[in-house]
């Protein structure tokens, strides 16, 4: 049989048990409520100066050097044949992916799932004038059409290509600038159409541009200025 004194003491402790937690409770409820502004407002600081150097990083360290990479991956070349074509180019690999020929020319581009990819068009046309230079004519029609047809960023440049008359022709369709160029030979003009399509209009129109200027056409080379082009004595028959 228990003391009566040890009952009591040990019934006086089990009652004090809940009030003791109870008591911990409230006491680290108000501990926490005691947390000094303080030190709240400076571990925002720290959180916000932290990103702020990180964000940092990335514009003044990270970015240029990425940017850089992409740029001269997107604009590294790889030589391009087609004897269909008689030419040769260079494309750049931002340009460069799937190749599907139809008859008289071929189209070379990336496909995107998400957006319109870049892609590079190339066709040849009977040269109906049979002359190695686009002439005053032809030209002034190109040039006018940006006024005549109301094209918005419209532009034509005269030039020669690969020693070659050629004109190339800036103008927005739809909602991508397209980059063309006409190049004549005797017989024939090749037609190479590049477009950015959705991506850095920036960077990919300087692909175009370094794609179309590299083109080389195979056949008869037009003759040196100054030199007259001789045409074949005609063949005498024997009597």
């Amino acid at each position: 049989m228990r003391h009566p004194i040890f009952c009591v003491k040990w019934r006086r402790k089990a009652a004090a048990t809940p009030l003791h937690a109870s008591e911990t409770r409230v006491k680290m409820a108000d501990m926490k409520k005691r947390i000094p502004n303080q030190l709240i407002l400076a571990v925002a600081i720290l959180i916000l100066g932290g990103g702020l150097v990180g964000g940092e990083y990335l514009l003044v360290r990270w970015y240029p050097g990425h940017h850089q990479r992409v740029s001269d991956e997107t604009l590294a070349q790889r030589p391009y044949h087609n004897d269909a074509l008689g030419i040769d180019i260079q494309i750049a690999d931002g340009l460069y992916g799937n190749v599907e020929a139809f008859p008289g020319g071929v189209k070379i581009g990336r496909s995107k799932f998400w957006s319109v990819g870049p892609s590079l068009s190339i066709t040849s046309q009977p040269n109906p004038d049979q002359t190695w230079e686009f002439s005053p004519e032809v030209l002034a029609k190109w040039e006018s059409r940006g006024v005549n047809e109301d094209l918005p960023l419209y532009h034509l440049e005269h030039t020669k290509i690969n020693n070659r008359d050629a004109m190339v022709i800036r103008e927005l369709r739809g909602r991508y600038l397209h980059l063309t160029a006409r190049i004549m030979c005797k017989d024939r003009i090749i037609e190479a159409d590049c477009s950015p399509g959705g991506e850095d209009e920036a960077l990919y129109m300087e692909a175009c541009d370094e794609a179309l200027r590299s083109i080389k056409v195979a056949g008869p080379e037009p003759p040196v200025p100054g030199v007259v082009e001789l045409s074949p004595a005609p063949k005498v028959k024997a009597k």
